[in-house]
């Protein structure tokens, strides 16, 4: 299976910043970075991941999740780390395509080809206030506008042939003018001629990576990504979304083998499972109402502050109503419903997770969880999000995938040096490329 590490500051779980254990100081400290990353290659992790958002949430006063930006964090954990890839988020609604190309060309070249993009259509309003927007775009229209931003980032990718570099001394060629070029995009979303200003990076493009799971985002995923993180609560909720999802590449001629789903899970372990639980219940008594209720009603769109903790949900809107990330939303209306939960009982089963399972059990236990999944048409692997660090990432390494391993289920070395190397995947072959030899042949014909 393959095994991402999504770090999150002090930890995933919502109040990991007020455990003893953890460092909420060091969260703009790269020393503590590297120190998660350097854990994460010991223990053979595919790749890392940072989310990223381009606005804080209201209610910062409880919560410690902001932090540095991915592309300068990544680069400086490229220089520390020899094999694990590097995942950074970046939007297609606030950037431009040119930016994002160099930035990840540069990234894959400084690791060695270990770069990834998780792709992000944004879905907060507070980010559109940031750049001189008074209203978020239309779910709809954000794919729209990302389908368009990775045609011409991955043109710009390609618009330095392999071999553009030649570095003849003697004549005085650095490059080979025919095999860098231009891309003269015009579309409806953006004009860009290029070429790009950063050659070819060794992975071509960096492993392309989606977290969306509306219709969109599926469909988005099947024809793009290479990667998909998700959040299903149920081994059936995730076989029936592994099914949908593998069996839309076909339209787009691509193979099962060329996506891997990767649900998240937050594993909460201790020597017993008993032991496990009072973790997760001293996590949860450190979580703070007013903090829970903002990140609730803005996942949900509604105002609970004047509901009961411990009542239920009020009646939610459709979820064609909401502009916002429609998938997450679906998730927890749904896991409230089937649960029966109140609203109290809802904050805390997202503490750890905001939407990805949240499993507290024996190193044993979790390896039980990951191995079901895993065999049972559920998953390619797992987004690992450890609810508090370093201990909870610490736990996993030293308990859990030891127990995969003697298991037959995760490597205990790694067998190449990239980041489509680690999760089986073809370099990409540059679009000028086969034009030139396509042309060539006719030639010769």
């Amino acid at each position: 299976m393959n095994l991402n590490l999504f770090i999150m500051n002090a930890g995933h779980h919502e109040a990991a910043w007020r455990h003893p254990d953890t460092e909420p100081h060091s969260i703009t400290d790269i020393r503590y970075f590297q120190r998660l990353a350097q854990t994460a290659e010991q223990a053979k992790f595919d790749s890392l991941f940072l989310a990223d958002g381009l606005a804080i949430n209201k209610n910062i006063k409880h919560g410690a999740f902001v932090g540095l930006e991915p592309f300068t964090l990544l680069s400086a954990l490229a220089a520390v780390t020899e094999r694990i890839g590097l995942i950074g988020t970046v939007s297609t609604t606030y950037n431009e395509p040119f930016h994002v190309a160099r930035k990840f060309a540069s990234l894959d070249h400084i690791s060695n080809g270990r770069a990834g993009w998780n792709i992000v259509t944004s879905g907060s309003e507070f980010e559109a206030n940031n750049f001189n927007k008074d209203t978020h775009l239309a779910h709809s229209k954000r794919y729209t506008r990302a389908r368009e931003f990775l045609q011409v980032t991955t043109s710009l990718w390609d618009s330095w042939e392999d071999d553009a570099i030649i570095i003849d001394r003697a004549s005085g060629a650095f490059a080979d003018n025919g095999k860098v070029h231009e891309i003269n995009h015009v579309g409806d979303e953006f004009k860009v001629r290029g070429p790009l200003n950063t050659p070819r990076s060794p992975q071509g493009y960096p492993v392309l990576v989606q977290a969306g799971s509306s219709e969109d985002g599926k469909e988005f995923a099947a024809q793009y990504a290479e990667a998909i993180f998700t959040a299903q609560q149920t081994l059936a909720e995730a076989q029936k979304f592994y099914a949908d999802v593998k069996s839309r590449l076909a339209k787009y001629g691509r193979h099962p083998e060329q996506l891997k789903i990767l649900p998240g899970i937050c594993p909460i372990i201790g020597r017993t499972e008993s032991e496990a639980i009072e973790k997760e219940q001293e996590l949860n008594e450190l979580t703070v109402p007013e903090y829970g209720l903002n990140q609730l009603s803005t996942m949900l769109k509604m105002d609970l502050f004047n509901y009961p903790l411990d009542g239920p949900l009020p009646e939610l809107p459709g979820v064609d109503e909401i502009n916002g990330n429609k998938s997450r939303y679906q998730l927890v209306a749904d896991l409230a419903k089937r649960d029966n939960l109140t609203i109290r009982q809802l904050i805390h089963r997202l503490a750890g997770g905001r939407g990805h399972r949240t499993f507290a059990g024996t190193a044993i236990q979790v390896a039980d969880q990951l191995e079901e999944w895993f065999t049972q048409g559920g998953s390619d692997g797992f987004n690992v999000m450890p609810p508090y660090l370093p201990g909870g990432l610490e736990e996993f390494a030293q308990h859990v995938i030891p127990e995969l391993q003697r298991r037959g289920l995760f490597r205990t070395e790694y067998a190449g040096r990239t980041l489509r190397d680690h999760f089986g995947l073809p370099r990409p072959v540059n679009s000028f490329s086969i034009r030139s030899s396509s042309t060539f042949k006719e030639v010769i014909v």
